[in-house]
């Protein structure tokens, strides 16, 4: 597989923009292993294996278990996650497959009960901000494994 397009080579300032919305969600205060878990599972859902790649080793790197990663993708199925990461994993599916799955009003009170409204925005920013991440990555063929998390 090549890589299509150099997004950031190609069109700087876009590139620049979204590196904007990652730079607010490291600042936000939003927690660390939170944001990565919904960055791997919206990558997951979406098959964007690049955003995989990327953000279990940046999961890892912040002290993310093999464990739980691994569990991931059957997140209801254990206990390995505490109820405010399941409301939030809940979130990202409902979100990142939002044609499928309108946002009800009783998951929107569940999050509304675990997190605060500027809590809420910080993970629809995460959400929204991978989302877009996992298409540029697909449509460009960006390459899974050319990135390194020192």
């Amino acid at each position: 597989m090549t890589e299509r397009i150099e997004f950031g080579k190609v069109e700087p300032a876009a590139y620049k923009a979204m590196l904007g919305l990652e730079q607010y969600l490291h600042q936000s205060g939003l927690d660390k292993k939170l944001l990565f878990l919904i960055k791997v599972r919206a990558s997951q859902i979406n098959k964007c294996a690049f955003c995989i790649d990327m953000h279990t080793q940046e999961a890892r790197k912040a002290g993310e278990t093999e464990q739980r990663l691994y569990a991931l993708s059957a997140w209801q199925e254990t206990s390995f996650f505490t109820t405010q990461e399941r409301v939030a994993l809940a979130l990202t599916e409902a979100v990142t497959l939002i044609t499928e799955n309108a946002i009800k009003d009783e998951l929107y009170n569940q999050v509304s009960r675990y997190f605060y409204s500027n809590e809420i925005v910080q993970i629809l920013m995460a959400i929204s901000t991978i989302n877009a991440w996992n298409r540029i990555a697909i449509t460009t063929r960006m390459i899974p494994g050319s990135h390194s998390v020192e």
